[in-house]
């Protein structure tokens, strides 16, 4: 996971760069946002992303059998419209779930008030919250900020570069979250021609994957069909959203969105995919290091698995245990919970075969301690980032990097629980 410039091999065009892009919008969005005091007054917490012309739309939910009110909405209007939207509102503060037939109801007159303000079907209108469980949405503010928003985007009167720019949306569906978290690529397709790709994402606490506890909208300008963008969005999700977790809760509202306007053409599915992965992976990764309490992350690779999902299996074990957590927060070189994590993961290999690095350093190998310098592997566990890496020797060369993977936490801190035993009062 990086923002570094990447180089990929083109399919159809002469040259295909996906590199850093400008934090904004691609072409055929608008966004605006709006304040409606639903849980603090005094911060934007409603952010409405408008597609004038339409765009292709597929999006993944929550698997939590609570999903809220909003979910069940948006994903009867993707259905019902085939996989197009016209726009997406979103609000902070508060979650719509488990709220009943009035919260089915307030997220419905959500979608109405956008429909009715920029002119769209109601169907092609997608909506999510995000914030505390249990309480009911201020319909009476809300409903009267979407029509100002809405109208602000129709006069011109926000201003193109605040509209353009993927900050202050990203920045209106904050909760916990200490920063926003933007990422964007630009695709060269040739010929003076090119694609953006661009995201945003919210995610403090309850992440953890199917799906990672967060919302995030990605979008690009590219020319891509329904199905197409579909299989981008999973691939990229998998290879993101599904590799991270802070406190390994889900929530009611987990939800990730893409949208193609269409407005720049078609674009390599290949090339697409990259970008669309890469901003995913910034994003997550901004998640976990905005994790509730952060203090330092990990990441926990495992390689020479039998198979692809035993390397998830133990790595997602391993960087989700409460004891290597815990270790990791205080900077403890205990080892013993790492590979004591390994072992219970319900993947078969033998303990002789595992090896153990923490920051590089040889910790672990055939079945007992490495000699290692103490202030290096102190060293190793004290720095922002923790990096482990365990080899099960269950396969060798190609075949051992290709049953490998990769999970992504971080330590479990004592602000983490002061934060979450006081989120309501």
């Amino acid at each position: 996971m990086t923002n570094d410039t990447v180089s990929v091999k083109p399919v159809q065009h002469p040259s295909a760069t996906i590199s850093p892009a400008a934090l904004r919008w691609p072409r055929g969005f608008r966004t605006s946002v709006g304040a409606a005091a639903i849980k603090k007054a005094g911060r934007d917490d409603l952010a409405l992303l408008s597609m004038p012309m339409g765009a292709t739309a597929a999006a993944i939910f929550t698997r939590n059998l609570f999903a809220a009110a909003p979910i069940e909405v948006s994903r009867r209007h993707l259905k019902d419209s085939r996989g197009h939207a016209s726009a997406l509102i979103l609000n902070s503060g508060c979650a719509n779930a488990a709220t009943g037939p009035r919260g089915l109801s307030n997220a419905q007159e959500m979608v109405d008030a956008v429909s009715l303000a920029l002119g769209c079907a109601g169907e092609s209108v997608l909506v999510n919250s995000t914030g505390v469980i249990g309480v009911q949405l201020p319909m009476d503010r809300i409903a009267p900020e979407i029509a100002h928003m809405a109208a602000r985007l129709l006069s011109g009167a926000v201003d193109a570069s605040h509209q353009d720019s993927l900050e202050p949306f990203a920045r209106a569906i904050m909760t916990t979250d200490t920063k926003p978290k933007m990422s964007a690529r630009t695709i060269d397709c040739g010929g003076g021609r090119h694609v953006h790709v661009a995201g945003v994402a919210k995610g403090a606490g309850m992440i953890r994957p199917d799906m990672a506890t967060m919302i995030s909208v990605l979008a690009t300008d590219a020319e891509v069909d329904p199905r197409t963008l579909d299989r981008i969005l999973r691939h990229a999700a998998d290879a993101s959203y599904h590799r991270i977790s802070v406190d390994g809760d889900t929530s009611t509202n987990d939800s990730v969105f893409a949208f193609a306007s269409g407005t720049a053409g078609a674009c390599d599915e290949t090339v697409l995919a990259q970008a669309f992965r890469e901003v995913a992976c910034d994003l997550a990764k901004m998640i976990v290091c905005d994790g509730e309490g952060f203090e330092r992350s990990l990441s926990v690779r495992v390689t020479g698995a039998a198979s692809r999902a035993d390397a998830l299996r133990v790595a997602e074990t391993v960087a989700s245990s409460l004891l290597v957590r815990t270790a990791i927060t205080g900077g403890d070189p205990n080892w013993g919970r790492i590979v004591a994590a390994a072992g219970r993961a319900g993947v078969a290999f033998r303990p002789s075969d595992l090896e153990l690095r923490v920051g590089g350093i040889l910790i672990f190998r055939d079945g007992e301690p490495c000699p290692a310098d103490r202030d290096l592997v102190r060293a190793a566990f004290n720095g922002s980032h923790v990096d482990i890496v365990i080899s099960l020797g269950a396969s060798e060369g190609a075949e051992a990097e290709a049953n490998s993977d990769t999970f992504l936490s971080c330590g479990l801190t004592t602000e983490y629980v002061r934060l979450n035993a006081d989120y309501t009062t």
